[in-house]
């Protein structure tokens, strides 16, 4: 059973959904894009399997969290040690999936290996990593487009994203038709289970509870240069990728784990987009693992 929570940081609100173990370890988890903090209903079952305590939380601006003007990458990451706090957490693991990647891989960059011990970055929207849209000849045509929208005419980029909402909240058959004929074979049969679909859609449309400038902020970030260097970051950081990712490619996650000292490659062949649900044992598995063995 998930349940749903809050804490305020200054004038701020941070909304969050905890599934698993409240009992267990826990585990903060960076959502996709467009998506929510209900996409911990997706993990539930795999983080009660692996004796986890897995708590998402919306971005600022996403569903139920307020707008934060001037938000960073070190930002967050500072609002996930306030979360750890809050938990009464000393130690604790973050993933982040598709969008959520890079902000995972923020708390990599900028946390305490001494609290944050393990680090999962799965299919990561990791677009800015080595300056802006570097990845560009891999992309997708959408988020192609979406990148040069991103850093040259903002104000088609946030049309854009308003577009997908209108699409996710009021046209949500067409919407996950859309992302299904758009995935591979291996998504489409993740896809398939009527339970994660539903679920999906529901993170998606939560999304945009108070339009789309949450999501735009937090697209932007992704396309632009990042302010953190990941060839200096030493600790392990596992990236989990499937070779037939049609939404992020495998090149691009593989270029950034090959320039990332303490990458931990973790390929999935055949696998999509969507292993962070066919997967979602094997890595809550070693999550769990990594946090045992910290606390030993």
């Amino acid at each position: 059973m998930t349940s749903e929570g809050s804490i305020r940081i200054g004038s701020r609100t941070i909304t969050y959904l905890e599934a698993g173990d409240p009992s267990g370890p826990l585990v903060l988890h960076n959502h996709g894009g467009p998506s929510s903090r209900l996409e911990a209903d997706l993990f539930d079952s795999y983080a009660k399997a692996n004796g986890l305590r897995f708590v998402c939380a919306d971005r600022p601006g996403i569903g139920r969290s307020d707008l934060q003007p001037g938000r960073t990458f070190e930002s967050w990451t500072d609002d996930l040690l306030l979360l750890a706090d809050s938990f009464d957490a000393d130690r604790f693991a973050v993933t982040g999936w598709s969008e959520g990647g890079p902000w995972a891989l923020a708390a990599a960059a900028y946390l305490d290996p001494m609290r944050l011990v393990s680090v999962v970055c799965i299919a990561g929207g990791n677009y800015g990593t080595f300056g802006p849209n570097w990845a560009a000849d891999h992309l997708s045509s959408a988020d192609a487009l979406g990148g040069r929208l991103a850093l040259h005419f903002h104000p088609g980029f946030t049309l854009m994203y308003e577009l997908l909402g209108m699409s996710a909240t009021h046209f949500e058959d067409r919407y996950g038709r859309a992302i299904t004929k758009s995935a591979c074979a291996a998504d489409r049969e993740v896809l398939a289970d009527e339970d994660v679909l539903t679920t999906f859609l529901k993170a998606s449309r939560e999304c945009f509870r108070h339009g789309a400038d949450g999501l735009v902020v937090d697209a932007t970030m992704l396309y632009e240069a990042w302010p953190f260097d990941m060839s200096k970051v030493k600790r392990p950081v596992h990236f989990w990728q499937g070779s037939a990712d049609t939404l992020v490619p495998e090149i691009i996650n593989k270029t950034v784990a090959d320039r990332t000292p303490g990458a931990v490659w973790h390929p999935v062949s055949g696998g999509g987009h969507f292993i962070a649900v066919s997967h979602a044992d094997d890595i809550l598995a070693l999550t769990a693992s990594d946090l045992a063995s910290a606390s030993n």
